[in-house]
């Protein structure tokens, strides 16, 4: 453009180039994000490009979706796997942690790759597609584990798949008995919004069993006009909207950000669901917020806010031990009684137990 200004790419932005050539990414930054990109994956799309504030250099859409070299550096901490789906995995393409449900990956593509993923060093543009035959393994896996009430698709992104491969296999999930619902995991229509068609929304209304899709954002700003139709065409639909966060430096960490993004979840009839503790996957550490600070930050917020808005703020032990909610606390023993502090005048009241 004549005056400099970087013009918005009409397509999904997918290595350093692309970014520097859009003005998200400093020249002198190039080589080592390129080496970066042989490790992680970029993707930026469209809707994420037109999110970015250029004039703000702690943007914190673009903290969230542009690659920093600062992600090359692997800290004791990190884990490559922090989440431990390998250890719990019975057949490819399937996670069994918990007793009653399981995660059915059946591709590792995203529309956009997030800065902080923990599941960053395998996800990517041609990761990861469950082939028929894996696929198959996997729905018959869910098929005879009877235990199993719940399946929830993630990957990568299940929305990324076409309407006719999900129908596939949101039919498959609603033909066994034993499955009481069905939860997908997507970042879709924040993200990539356009996505979001009448087609996808009659295959996700099609099954009959109770069907949840969990919206992944963490800014208020990504509810934009784009994201609300296409969570409107969801909610038309009749699909539940649930909404899951990770707590990040420079993009939610404080009361007023949180708030702003648990009301615009709820302006869009999205409830939010979790609120995640970081996952210390490999060159996360500048999104980290110390746990003490995450507790202070809901505990501010207990009160001012709607109970409808309040997620569970819950940490993901390694070793597949699961999700322990991390809290804030309002009560707490002496004696044989409770005392429960007020969250409007911090005022602690004796509650026999």
């Amino acid at each position: 453009m004549p005056d400099g200004t970087p013009r918005l790419k009409p397509h999904t932005l997918r290595d350093a180039a692309a970014l520097v050539e859009a003005g998200l990414a400093p020249a002198a930054e190039l080589p080592a994000l390129q080496a970066l990109q042989q490790v992680y994956a970029i993707a930026l799309t469209p809707a994420v490009q037109a999110l970015i504030d250029r004039a703000d250099p702690a943007d914190p859409i673009a903290r969230q979706y542009v690659p920093d070299p600062a992600e090359l550096v692997t800290l004791p901490r990190e884990r490559s796997d922090p989440t431990s789906d390998a250890p719990f995995t019975p057949v490819k393409g399937v996670v069994h942690r918990y007793p009653d449900r399981a995660l059915l990956k059946p591709l590792l593509a995203c529309p956009v790759y997030c800065r902080f993923c923990f599941r960053r060093e395998v996800v990517g543009p041609d990761g990861g597609l469950l082939s028929e035959p894996e696929l198959e393994a996997a729905l018959d896996w869910f098929a005879r584990t009877p235990q199993v009430r719940e399946a929830i698709l993630t990957g990568g992104d299940p929305l990324m798949l076409s309407p006719r491969r999900l129908g596939h296999i949101l039919a498959r999930l609603s033909s066994i008995p034993h499955l009481d619902i069905i939860r997908l995991h997507t970042r879709v229509p924040v993200a990539a919004p356009e996505r979001v068609t009448a087609e996808l929304a009659d295959t996700l209304a099609a099954t009959d069993k109770a069907l949840f899709l969990c919206v992944h954002a963490n800014h208020a700003r990504e509810f934009s006009a784009g994201a609300r139709t296409a969570l409107t065409r969801l909610r038309r639909a009749g699909v539940a909207l649930l909404g899951q966060s990770v707590l990040l430096r420079g993009v939610n960490d404080s009361a007023e950000a949180l708030a702003a993004l648990f009301r615009a979840m709820l302006a869009a009839q999205v409830k939010p669901y979790y609120l995640h503790q970081l996952d210390r996957a490999p060159g996360t550490a500048r999104f980290e917020v110390p746990i003490a600070e995450g507790r202070a930050i809901l505990r501010a917020l207990r009160g001012s806010l709607t109970g409808l808005a309040w997620p569970a703020y819950v940490l993901d032990l390694p070793g597949g031990a699961g999700k322990a909610p991390l809290g804030p606390d309002f009560a707490r023993t002496e004696g044989a009684d409770w005392l429960v502090e007020g969250p409007l005048d911090g005022v602690a009241q004796r509650h026999p137990g």
